[in-house]
This record gives C-alpha cells, structure tokens and sequence, in this order.
C-alpha cells in the first residue's frame, strides 16, 4: 500500500468533536474573602449559561461565608457583613447551583481560583469534587489576545474589546463580561482552525507560533483510532505513531509535548496522513510495520530489529558453549531471542553462567588437542572440558541438565540465582544482589518472550473478535481483519509482514522467529493480555495453552520492600533502575 493523505473534502463536526456551537457553557465567577480555599470562603456566586451565542439562565446569590469578611475585600467588593447576614450558607447553596450547572463546561476567568473554592465547599460538605471540563478565558486571551492589550485582566479586555457588559467585582457582573469574552475568544479561535470543543481546551497550551502555523495541517484527522504519519517535503515519512483519537494525539505534538525533538519535527513535517483502523491490535500492529518498513528518523523503538542479537548455545560442537551471534543458522543449535542489545544478551549468558558449570573459554572444541585449564574452571565456577578435566560424558549431562531447564523448568536455572540474591543482600552487599537480581531478570524476561512467542505460534490459525470488529491471525501473525460484514482484508501487499517462520510438523522445539517478526508477535501478545476480558476467541488450528510452570519474574521494588514488581516484556525493553534500598523482588 503506497502512503496517501487521507483528506476529506470536508470536514463534519463529528469528526472535530462536539461542535463548539453545541456545547453549553456555564461562566462561573464567585466573590470571596480572601485568595485562598483552604482558609477563606465564598460570599457571592454568579452564574450565566450560554449556547450557541445565545444566554439560557443566569443564576446569582448571596453567600452567608461564616466568617467576617476583611475590609480590604468590602472596599474591592462593596460587599458588606449586613448584606450577607441573612443568606444562605454555601451548603444551602450547593445543590440548587450544581443543577444550574448541570453537565455543562465551567467556564471563568482564571477558572482554578473558583473550581478550588467550589471543590474546597464540596469537600466540607463531603460531595465528590467537580467532574466537569472547564475553560479558562484568561489563558485563552494570553494565547490569542497578549500581543494586542496590556495586560489580560478582565477590566482591561471588557474596556479594550468594548464588550457588552462591564465587570463590578460582583460575581453576576464579572460572569456576565466573562461571556461576553468567551464569545469574543471563539471568534478569534476560529481563525486557527478550532472549531471543535478538544481544540479549544488545548489552545491556550499551544506551542510557539512557527508550530501554531501548522495547525491547518491536522484539519483532516478524525476522532476516531488509527495511525498517523508525519512526512517532509520530500514525502519522507518521519514518525509514525498511533492513537486512540487521531485528532487530539496529533494536535497534542503542538500544545503539551515540549520535548526539543519535538520541535525539529514539526519544523521539517509539510503533510500529516493518517489510516483509521478498528480498534487498537490493528493501530499497532500498522504503526509497527510502518516503523519496519521506512525506519523513520524521529521513532526509536521498532528500528533497531534488524540489530537484535541471539543468545546461541553450539550444539553443532563437541563441547557446547554459550555465545552472542547476530544471525540464525540451522546448525542444530539452540538459539534464544532475539534480544533488545548486545549488552543484555552477555547478562543471559552472565545468568545461565553462574547458574549452570558450562565451560566459559570461546575456542571452538573440534579436535581432542587438550587446552591449559581456565580460569573460571580453576576457582571451580564452569567445567573445563578442553583440558581433560570433565569428561566428555559428563559434560554431555551438563549441557543436557542445562536444556531440559531452559526448555521446560527455568525455575530450577534460576534457583541458585535466587540463593545469591538473598545471601548477598543479607549480607548488605546491594550493589552485588542487584547486579545479580539483572542477570536473573534479563533471563527470565528473554525466557518469558520465547515462551508467549510459541504459544501464539504453536495455535497456528486463530480468529479472534472485540466489539463488531474481527481480526485473523497465523502462527502468531495478524494476517486479515475487519468488521462485522467486511471480507477479509488489511493494508495491501506492500505492508503485508513476510510468512510466518515455518514450523515442522511435530517439532518440540521451535525454531527462533525472524526480528521483525518477533516485534509483531510482541505486540499482538502484550495487546491481548491487556484487552483479555473484551476479546472472543472464535476459533483455533492449533493448541493455545500454556502446560509448562510458570517463570518467575525480577525488578526492583520500593525502598518501603512493599514496591510492586514490575514486568519488562518488550524486545526494546531496557535494564531496570538500581535502588539501593531494596534489591528486587522475584514472583
């Protein structure tokens, strides 16, 4: 499938979210007695409720604060202590003020002032605090106004902008010019393509100008799942990601992410495309391929596959060893991976090692010339079968031990592990059990991988069903999907992944799944368990069950020792971070 922009002739609102001339708006302005919710209360409350440009209701009333109210706030307010003596308390209030409200978007000048005092009254009168999506007119006039006024005050923009209504410090008035400004702020958003409510909530945090520009550039993206692509001037793709709502993922990159690779994206991106997919396994599963395909400048993680490195143990030799190699062979040996880095796969090797006596010298073992005995032989900590000091028929048990753990019990590999663990923490030495503890986690992860990668292929065909959506899978592959009624389809030849890694009838042990394949099988295993409860298995070729024992897994926990241990899965999966306090944890 060759890239395209999927631009609709024209936009629904629908596509833009709740159209901003269908969203009910309540402004809300309170008068209090002093600037802080924690000690202070609310002596005044207006309210106006707005759609469409037209005003439904406006609601206003008195507050009795419980409190003496400063004089330096009476001479601001002119509101005395004998005009609220007689009014009702805010726990009066609250109710009939919460169905003014309603369901509607809380509008204010400087809105976290008066949210604060309306969640810090709910809090006494023990009400859950206010849901509600709410807009600050004062940070939209900073976006769109600061360049024009001298200041964003609403007693400076009621005068600049002549508005209808002119702000008293009392809260009916204040409300009243506070929407006169949200109609003003609309007009002037709608120059930059915002229209919709999603983009007005995000504008003020919108980034500098030069990316601001840019903006018509996301006019086309629905709210709807998918895969977005970032191109050049050249048609380039520089990133690909996915999304759960096209719209708002993208138009994030110009507001609220402000990393500095950010930024020198926007400046070279001259086109966003985008492809609308079903539900999240298909999002992924495209944007990993997408990754695969064109290796984009700005995506890290998905390019680096062609770089994974196995860990190998030489079956094809007299005595076998462990080693790192970048490519698969079929030789006959035993290959486990791929693996995210070569500095990972040494600390499988460094875990099996200490675990298992397999001889640690990298000289092919060919011929019967004996060698000088190594060192790790000589302090009694690997086998030395090239000097003559282990026979060959006890080192075929070595190595025969070694692949009936890693194949069918790790639990036993990782035993001694779990011993040197304890004992050197016991000990306090932290630094030694946490370099120990990583060893241990690098091979239960790579362990883990191998194990969810056979499982998916070892099912062979699989179909599979969320929602009114479909998907295909074979040997672990997302080979076709769609929706209820939809023949079978997906992105075309040019995206389709390769074959699936033939499997040979009846064979115990699987052969290694190629980089990218792995990366696939990865994704659509970590999409399934975390989508487990909504999915509908509809069909199996094969067998889809796990009968081996369970693998243990390491990370770091709290210092508290009752830290959550955490599962790295992903082949671009990194070391875990060191803690000095507590080692880690295994379950």
């Amino acid at each position: 499938m060759s890239e395209q922009t999927f631009v609709e002739s024209q936009r629904s609102f629908d596509d833009l979210g709740t159209a901003l001339h269908e969203v009910t708006f309540v402004v809300v302005d309170l008068e209090t007695t002093g600037g802080s919710a924690a000690n202070c209360a609310i002596t005044e409350v207006g309210a106006v409720k707005l759609k469409g440009g037209e005003c439904l209701g406006t609601y206003q009333t008195l507050v009795d604060p419980g409190c003496a109210i400063p004089p330096e706030i009476t001479v601001i307010t002119g509101i005395t202590e004998s005009m609220v003596m007689r009014a009702p308390r805010m726990e009066a209030v609250m109710p009939s003020l919460l169905e003014f409200i309603g369901d509607a978007v809380i509008v204010g000048h400087n809105i976290r002032f008066d949210i604060g005092f309306l969640n810090a009254a709910l809090e006494q009168q023990g009400r859950p605090r206010l849901p509600h999506r709410s807009i600050d007119t004062l940070a939209l006039a900073r976006r769109l106004l600061r360049d024009e006024v001298p200041n964003c005050k609403l007693g400076t923009l009621a005068d600049r902008l002549r508005l209808s209504h002119t702000p008293s410090h009392r809260a009916l008035d204040d409300a009243l010019a506070t929407g006169d400004l949200l109609h003003y702020l609309l007009e002037r958003a709608g120059s930059l393509g915002v229209t919709g409510l999603d983009d007005l909530i995000v504008l003020p945090k919108m980034a500098g100008s030069a990316q601001a520009k840019k903006l018509p550039l996301t006019d086309g993206l629905p709210c709807e799942p998918g895969v977005y692509m970032f191109l050049d001037a050249r048609g380039e793709i520089l990133y690909v990601g996915k999304a759960a709502n096209l719209r708002s993922r993208v138009r994030s990159y110009f507001s609220t992410d402000e990393r500095r690779k950010i930024g020198q994206l926007l400046r070279e991106t001259k086109r966003i495309d985008h492809h609308v997919c079903r539900n999240g396994l298909e999002a992924a599963v495209l944007e990993l391929r997408l990754i695969h395909k064109h290796l984009p400048r700005f995506n890290r993680q998905g390019t680096k596959s062609s770089k994974y490195p196995y860990v190998k143990l030489t079956l094809d030799e007299r005595f076998p060893r462990l080693s790192v190699v970048r490519s698969v062979k079929d030789d006959g040996a035993l290959y486990l991976g791929p693996i995210s880095s070569a500095k990972r796969a040494k600390r499988v090797i460094e875990a099996i090692e200490s675990a298992a006596p397999i001889r640690r010298c990298t000289a092919k073992s060919t011929g019967t010339t004996l060698r000088p005995t190594c060192a790790p032989a000589q302090i009694g900590v690997a086998a030395c079968p090239c000097s003559g000091a282990t026979s060959d028929d006890d080192y075929t048990k070595v190595i025969d031990e070694l692949l009936d753990t890693l194949e069918r019990d790790p639990a036993r590999l990782l035993a001694p592990l779990d011993e040197r663990i304890e004992m050197l923490a016991s000990t306090e030495r932290f630094e030694e059990a946490a370099d120990v503890r990583d060893r241990a986690e690098a091979l239960s992860g790579a362990l883990r991988r191998s194990r969810r990668f056979d499982l998916l292929r070892r099912a062979g065909e699989v179909r599979i069903s969320i929602g009114s959506a479909w998907a295909e899978l074979d040997r672990g592959l997302l080979v076709a999907c769609g929706a209820e009624g939809e023949t079978a389809s997906l992105w075309g030849d040019e995206l389709a992944v390769g074959a699936p890694t033939p499997i040979p009838a009846g064979a115990t042990r699987l052969p290694v799944p190629r980089r990218d394949e792995a990366d696939e099988l990865l994704t659509i295993v970590a999409w399934l368990e975390r989508n487990a409860g909504k999915v509908r298995l509809e069909s199996v070729g094969g067998v889809l069950v796990e009968p081996l024992p369970r693998i243990p897994t390491y990370a770091p926990q709290d210092s508290s020792s009752a830290g959550r241990a955490t599962e790295r899965t992903g082949v671009g999966a990194g070391r875990p971070r060191r803690r000095r306090a507590g080692v880690g944890t295994r379950r």
